[in-house]
């Protein structure tokens, strides 16, 4: 029963109107009510407050806090030259592999990867018969993203879209999910063929950051897409393990791969609870 309604709800509320809400309450800098939302924040969701860089109190509104950097020590790294490192804390929604275009989302629901791409049928066709991981942040996790492999942007397309929850109940009742949500799909060159990190955002995301090109502009109607190098502009090059960009609130970001690239690691199923920098597979 509850499940229905909170269902329901996703499709009658006003969406964009309520995220756009609580990004100005989220923006506040009024001490008062900073400091009410992140001291209540740490103590419903239990943060641990003792691997972030900057203690409570430090923080210039929600957001910053929200985002907040962590120790250095506090995420160490896999080899990456062995290793696909996890992008983000957070659990594995789905892990496997891309068949007849088709991504898993949940027990029978599934979309596109052409749909997820923002339209572009021949970027799709790179990843068929590749593999994806989808990785939910909850509220409570650190909510930086970070780069699974070295690579180089060559690309980023922004794809407006609806903004339903993301969690568990949604993915296994809202048809294409990931596919209708509003998002930010980033392509990188890698040693090891081309490599999609999709930013998607939900009910009451403020707004996704990018490090190369800040706030992505949030609630357009058309589909945004920026080429990167040749020219065109600076070039972009990340290490394995750099940041690449931030959720203002939580959300979810799905990791595509050529085929033959890599492997996911087997013990990593729906649920698993993952850590940025640790090992989620290896290159083939």
């Amino acid at each position: 029963m509850f499940d229905r309604l909170f269902i329901w709800l996703q499709y009658i509320l006003p969406q964009h109107g309520l995220s756009k809400l609580a990004g100005a309450v989220a923006r506040s800098e009024r001490p008062w009510l900073r400091d009410r939302l992140i001291g209540k924040f740490i103590q419903s969701y239990k943060v641990n407050m003792a691997e972030a860089e900057r203690p409570e109190g430090q923080y210039r509104n929600f957001n910053d806090f929200f985002t907040r950097a962590l120790k250095p020590d506090a995420r160490p790294l896999a080899d990456a030259t062995t290793s696909v490192l996890c992008p983000a804390d957070g659990a594995v929604s789905q892990i496997g592999s891309i068949e007849d275009g088709r991504i898993f989302q949940a027990k029978g629901q599934s979309y596109s990867a052409v749909e997820l791409l923002g339209g572009d049928a021949e970027l799709a066709q790179r990843f068929e018969g590749g593999n994806f991981a989808t990785i939910y942040l909850s509220p409570s996790d650190y909510h930086r993203v970070h780069m699974a492999a070295a690579g180089t942007l060559e690309s980023t397309t922004y794809v407006p879209g609806d903004l339903f929850s993301v969690n568990t109940v949604t993915a296994e009742n809202v048809p294409r999910l990931f596919a209708r949500n509003e998002r930010l799909s980033s392509v990188f060159a890698t040693p090891r063929g081309a490599m999609a990190s999709v930013m998607v955002g939900a009910m009451i995301v403020a707004s996704i950051e990018t490090v190369w090109g800040g706030l992505v502009t949030p609630h357009q109607k058309r589909v945004a897409t920026q080429t990167f190098g040749s020219g065109v502009s600076q070039p972009q090059i990340f290490e394995a393990g750099d940041e690449m960009g931030r959720f203002l609130l939580g959300s979810t970001v799905i990791l595509l791969f050529e085929p033959g690239a890599m492997a996911w690691d087997d013990a990593l199923v729906s649920g698993s609870v993952v850590r940025m920098g640790q090992a989620l597979g290896t290159w083939l």
